[in-house]
């Protein structure tokens, strides 16, 4: 057979579009959860006892 080239290893295209899938789906969960509770930046709270007024 002279069609080698064209043979396709449906097992290693379907690793590759599941894990494209698991990594959109990382994706969009991540981006929630960044939605919901952002990281913080700058400098971080302290947590210590609070100031007498």
């Amino acid at each position: 057979m002279s069609d080698d080239d064209k043979l396709i290893d449906f097992a290693s295209e379907r690793g590759k579009r599941i894990h494209d899938l698991h990594e959109k789906r990382l994706n969009e969960v991540r981006q929630a959860f960044e939605q919901a509770m952002p990281l913080p930046k700058g400098k971080k709270k302290s947590k210590g006892k609070p100031k007498k007024r």
